[in-house]
């Protein structure tokens, strides 16, 4: 009987281009192209700033291209710089389970080692499936939250699956390269509580630069741990507490995992895309915002733990605690009607009038969201006036949710609005032009070249 290794690494070096249906294709560049507009639109972050700056100290006789900049350096590197980029904003795309988290960030891993291992673009599709399926399918089988360690840890699974798939890694070299990447670099889920840093945003990032590293030793011939996950040391003692078991993986009648991901409207906390929209309804109903006297929200138990779960999500102090507030964000799309990226800057974060609000804003267990849950993010959002009146709303799939897509035109529209500053418009226009028609790219460095400013 195979080992769950076995399993993923035999799954990974068998799934081909033409295993995948054409909607599914469709799917995975809708992702990608999402990807990369949040990686544009956060180049200018501060830690990708670091990232880049990091990265620009190493060089590579196997080099890989970082985003925007065209700075070359070690894949490794390049994985995670530009995987900092894609995070910064939080308005990737997500999935929710059992454990949940941004399958999208390994799409750094695929799309450094698509360059560097010359996959071409139907390569880098499957090993983006690839990625989406492993680590949703293990998100359905385990929360890892309660033995204190982060959903990266199932990321960085994910990524070496999708490295080691588009370097050419064997089923064996694959094996390995599972073996090493998951016995060193096990995160832990303190970087999401409280006063939440700027690691936040490169968690992922580096989950997936370790996955690229493990890939390369594995090709080499360096041999990890085994067995990894049953072993008396491995993952179901240390990490998950106890053994699951994967259901099996899509192709032939089994649907794929990346179809039920979701894409972000807000740039925020996945968890609050329903609560936020949900403000933004009951806003056009309400005779003057400064009424407010009480908002009251009720919505899942996993929801509240992660963006209400600790006073620091009613004072944020900095835009990783902010855009993971539940509290702020509501209150932001109360009083400006919108939600968009300037405002978790100083000015707002320092605003005492929408503080305020903050402080006004009272969140809840409804049992009904956590009976619907995963499915769906069910938010009930009701707002107390000083007259005594109240108006309310019930979000269960925001837009952008996978049972309330995006159109593409309006996955264009969100990707301009990030890509579109960083790059002039033809730039923009013509690397949607290379992502729409990916499966007949030969080079994937040709849409890394088309986002250098």
């Amino acid at each position: 009987m195979t080992n769950i290794a076995e399993r993923l690494s035999s799954y990974a070096t068998s799934l081909q281009y033409e295993d995948l249906p054409l909607d599914v294709v469709h799917l995975a560049k809708r992702m990608i192209i999402d990807t990369l507009g949040c990686a544009l639109g956060g180049y200018d972050g501060e830690p990708s700033r670091i990232a880049r700056e990091t990265a620009a100290t190493v060089t590579s006789s196997s080099p890989a291209t970082i985003l925007g900049s065209g700075l070359a350096t070690s894949p490794d590197m390049a994985t995670f710089a530009n995987g900092v980029m894609i995070r910064y904003l939080d308005y990737n795309d997500g999935y929710t389970s059992k454990e949940s988290g941004h399958p999208s960030d390994s799409i750094a891993a695929t799309l450094t080692c698509s360059e560097v291992g010359r996959a071409g673009g139907k390569g880098m599709i499957v090993a983006t499936v690839l990625a989406y399926e492993v680590f949703c399918r293990i998100c359905d089988a385990v929360d890892i939250k309660p033995g204190g360690f982060d959903h990266v840890t199932v990321g960085g699974i994910a990524s070496v699956l999708g490295a080691a798939r588009c370097l050419g890694l064997t089923e064996d070299q694959t094996l390995q390269a599972l073996n090493l990447g998951i016995a060193p670099n096990l995160a832990l889920y303190q970087t999401r509580i409280g006063d939440v840093s700027m690691w936040k945003g490169c968690a992922y990032a580096n989950a997936s630069r370790n996955a690229v590293f493990a890939a390369m030793l594995a090709q080499r011939g360096l041999t990890g741990p085994s067995p990894i996950f049953e072993g008396e040391g491995g993952y179901f003692k240390a990490v998950s507490r106890q053994a699951f078991e994967l259901e099996p993986f899509g192709g032939g009648d089994q649907p794929f995992k990346i179809g039920e991901c979701s894409i972000k409207r807000f740039p925020l906390g996945q968890y609050s895309q329903t609560v936020v929209q949900a403000a933004l309804e009951v806003r056009e109903k309400l005779p003057a915002v400064e009424d407010i006297v009480q908002v009251e929200v009720r919505t899942l138990q996993t929801a509240i733990n992660i963006m209400a779960g600790d006073a620091e999500k009613w004072r944020p102090t900095n835009r990783e605690t902010a855009d993971h507030s539940m509290p702020y964000t509501v209150a932001v799309a109360l009083m400006y009607g919108a939600v968009d990226q300037s405002h978790f800057g100083d000015e707002y974060l320092q605003n005492q009038s929408l503080l305020d609000l903050t402080g006004r804003v009272k969140v809840s267990v409804s049992e009904e969201a956590n009976q619907r849950a995963p499915e769906a993010m069910l938010c009930d959002l009701e707002v107390l006036t000083g007259a005594g009146q109240r108006f309310s709303t019930q979000v269960a799939y925001h837009k952008g949710h996978f049972k309330n897509p995006l159109t593409d035109a309006e996955l264009e529209d969100k990707f301009r609005s990030l890509a579109c500053g960083p790059l002039s418009q033809a730039q923009a226009d013509a690397l949607l032009d290379r992502l729409w028609n990916l499966e007949g790219l030969a080079d994937v460095g040709e849409l890394i070249r088309l986002t250098k400013f």
